[in-house]
């Protein structure tokens, strides 16, 4: 059996920088179909702008926001998917927030599976695009307030989910597999994993997740969406760790050298934290951008952010810092999700930076 059935990582995910012009349809090529796009302005505070195809791609939520999804949002949006990315829309206050004149920005992208479809595989009907072959899909449903089952297509067992009541202003909630069930992450906050039955109270299945009773998650009436990801060897990676304390820190294990990485403290209350192989092309690898938090881009933070990207997975390299909880405070708990830029064998194995 072959290491891996994605040979190619980039048609799948792929992490997009540019430089904005103000013009209203511009199109950002990502070099695929689109189905999920998450943008960042890197050098102001400007929100998250995070769309995608099952709710529309005009439609916006904000990582770093409880806030209810906007469509046609002011500050700029996407107006809409194509064959080969995304276009931009001007939004009627400014488009600072996606494409103004001397703004930097990453865009991350995703390809789940195009047009949605119904599925009835869990006890509420739901609405999705899935792509079983790299492990992701985009989930949408009205809760009826019971704690239900959704089906999520993906054929796999989820080890991430990232939820959002859509019409609400409520928190994000994430599931991940080495935190556990019955509680919550906040992708809009630094808490630590809180343990709460409400929420994720069930392990997912190979067909269905159970958000969990709580009203955030299965109100009656309330619209919701979700990301999942079940990991594919050799292209994501979705695990935990221990750190030790040390600026020769703790090494991670993907099987990949990682295109973006996504890292959290579970144990302590501390900043999620993303890098990525395009906004740092050498080790140590320490602009990070922070999920929960406006902030423009940190750079040159070895000592709080720092991480070697290898062929094979990452390393910490931070120590001698109170911000070293960030990703390798001795004896705390670390949950990170991953995606390649290469695999580490196969037709394009991976090589070192």
């Amino acid at each position: 059996m072959a290491y891996t059935t994605i040979k190619k990582p980039s048609d799948y995910f792929n992490t997009k920088l540019y430089t904005g012009d103000d013009v209203d349809g511009r199109e950002i090529t990502t070099g695929f179909a689109t189905d999920w796009t998450w943008v960042k302005r890197r050098n102001s505070t400007n929100s998250h702008i995070i769309s995608d195809s099952v709710r529309g791609a005009t439609y916006k939520l904000d990582s770093s926001s409880s806030g209810a999804e906007v469509n046609n949002y002011d500050g700029g949006h996407l107006e809409s998917f194509t064959s080969t990315g995304f276009t931009m829309g001007v939004g009627s206050a400014d488009f600072g927030h996606l494409n103004a004149t001397g703004g930097t920005y990453v865009a991350w992208n995703w390809l789940a599976g195009g047009t949605a479809s119904s599925n009835t595989d869990g006890s509420i009907t739901s609405t999705v695009s899935a792509n079983t072959t790299s492990g992701f899909s985009i989930c949408s449903w009205t809760g009826d307030g019971s704690d239900a089952t959704i089906g999520h297509g993906l054929g796999a067992v989820p080890k991430m989910i990232i939820h959002k009541h859509r019409s609400g202003t409520v928190q994000w909630n994430v599931y991940h597999e080495s935190a556990g069930t019955g509680g919550y992450l906040r992708i809009d906050g630094n808490n630590a994993w809180s343990s709460n039955s409400g929420f994720f109270g069930t392990a997912p299945t190979s067909s269905v997740f159970s958000p969990g009773s709580h009203p955030y998650m299965s109100g009656s009436g309330n619209d919701n969406i979700a990301y999942i990801f079940a990991e594919k060897k050799g292209f994501s990676k979705f695990g935990s760790y221990t750190g030790n304390g040390s600026n020769d820190g703790t090494f991670v294990y993907t099987g990949f050298k990682p295109a973006f990485v996504m890292i959290k403290n579970t144990t302590n209350g501390n900043n999620w934290f993303i890098l990525d192989n395009k906004r740092t092309l050498f080790n140590l690898a320490d602009d990070s951008l922070f999920p929960n938090s406006s902030s423009a881009e940190i750079t040159n933070q070895p000592t709080n952010y720092g991480v070697d990207i290898l062929s094979n997975g990452m390393k910490m390299r931070t120590s001698g810092d109170h911000l070293v909880n960030n990703n390798n405070a001795s004896g705390n708990t670390y949950i990170y999700m991953a995606f390649a830029e290469e695999p580490l064998v196969g037709d394009n194995p991976a090589t070192a930076r």
